[in-house]
């Protein structure tokens, strides 16, 4: 039997959470209260940031709130946001029930971002959610279809959407600069000497300071572990390592400068060539492919090279369109550069950005849809779509085969993987046509 004292809290937060389900309508001038749920190694860099945005002048934004399961986490938390001891949850329930939260900045390991972000919007609050969407196309589905049903703004923490270059890159695209969209590639690599996401162990994590079952949540049941709590994203139960940390940031940005969209088939290959002390591979490599192009996604945590000397490319028709650091720039396909140009003028074109704090950019979007009450850059809808294709690269590599998507059913399929040959005249074949200069 559950104690008095538990049945009491339980109802409070039902009480609570159900009284606020709507959630407060902000005005312009209304300050936005935030909840933090995880304060890892994201989550208290996000912490420390929105301290500091509150600080400014005319802020309109105030830290309400803080939950995590390690106690070393939540002492923390309490020094660094100033807040006082009825303000740090040990349950993520009790922060939701709270009436002083319009929001929460959720910063967990990936096996729990569905149920809380389900949960939050049960209890009437807008969701920041750090990347990936979810563990599973399912979980996404589910939260794209609440937010919709419910009127939550949900944004999915990839803060390389609100870099410039990807949209100065959509613009260029819909005016037709490079042409028919063919195909995309892009990078993400990294090498140290102790190999990625092996963090820290802290000596002070052990079962008595840290919920170990709670933690797990609906995760494979195992015997405390300090190497996976701290270094979670190695292992297939709580991540999709490379895929779900590294990828989900870079093909976001590529799709939506192409055309936001469920893929058609996707493909993954890899392995685990020079960390053993993990589940998910240290090199890793997918395909995926849409109905009309594809994007070729490839990288490493063994070697960083590509990450130097590979900038994002996509390859069109007519030119392609290069993402550096700096700068967009246009390349034309010599075919289709007038003769009458200079050779100058056939160089392309380059649209210099500004750099600037893609975090802070990516913050300030949620905030601001908030009161407007419009969609993020990266809502749910188009969350969905990209943690579908990340996913099924995931499942491709471990079950070693070509995986198939039927966006109108948004389920996965069984299709055959030979492509029909090409069915036309031979002048109008996509090899031969070319365009008259």
């Amino acid at each position: 039997m559950p104690s008095e004292k538990i049945m009491n809290n339980t109802t409070r937060r039902t009480f609570l959470a159900s009284a606020s389900a709507a959630g407060r309508i902000l005005g312009a001038n209304d300050r936005i209260q935030i909840g933090c749920i995880g304060i890892g190694i994201n989550g208290s860099r996000m912490l420390e940031a929105l301290v500091r945005q509150s600080s400014e002048p005319g802020a309109k934004l105030q830290l309400t709130g803080v939950s995590d399961i390690y106690q070393k986490r939540k002492e923390w938390a309490r020094q660094a946001a100033r807040l006082s001891e009825n303000q740090i949850h040990h349950d993520y329930q009790d922060l939701l029930a709270r009436k002083d939260v319009d929001a929460v900045f959720i910063s967990v390991p990936d096996h729990w971002h569905a149920k809380m972000t389900l949960d939050a919007m049960a209890a009437g609050k807008d969701v920041y959610l750090q990347k990936p969407m979810t563990l599973t196309i399912e979980e996404a589905q589910e939260i794209m279809e609440v937010a919709a049903r419910r009127g939550r703004i949900v944004q999915v923490g990839s803060q390389h959407l609100s870099d410039r270059r990807c949209h100065i890159a959509r613009d260029l695209i819909v005016a037709g600069e490079i042409g028919t969209l063919l195909w995309a590639q892009t990078t993400y690599s990294r090498n140290s000497l102790e190999g990625e996401w092996n963090y820290f162990i802290e000596p002070e994590a052990s079962p008595e300071t840290i919920d170990w079952q709670r933690w797990l949540g609906s995760a494979q049941k195992r015997p405390f572990s300090a190497e996976r709590y701290f270094r979670w994203r190695k292992y297939w139960d709580y991540s999709g390592g490379i895929a779900t940390d590294l990828f989900y940031h870079r093909l976001g940005p590529l799709l939506y400068a192409m055309g936001p969209q469920f893929p058609a088939r996707v493909s993954a290959s890899g392995g685990i060539y020079v960390q053993k002390d993990r589940e998910v591979p240290d090199t890793y490599s997918t395909v995926v492919e849409y109905p009309n192009f594809y994007v070729n996604l490839s990288g490493s945590m063994a070697n960083s090279a590509a990450q130097r000397y590979l900038p994002p490319v996509i390859y069109g028709q007519k030119g392609s369109i290069v993402l550096e650091d700096k700068q967009v720039r246009v390349i034309p396909e010599p075919l289709y550069v007038p003769r009458e140009s200079s050779a100058q003028e056939g160089a392309g074109k380059s649209y210099p950005v500004e750099l600037r704090d893609l975090n802070r950019a990516h913050t300030d979007n949620f905030f601001e849809c908030m009161r407007t009450r419009h969609k993020p850059v990266l809502h749910a809808e188009f969350g969905y779509q990209i943690m579908t294709a990340i996913r099924l690269g995931i499942d491709s590599y471990r079950q070693g085969k070509l995986i198939s998507f039927d966006s109108s059913l948004q389920k996965i399929v069984d299709r055959p993987g030979i492509r029909p040959a090409y069915q036309g005249d031979g002048a109008n074949h996509p090899r031969t046509r070319r365009r008259a200069l």
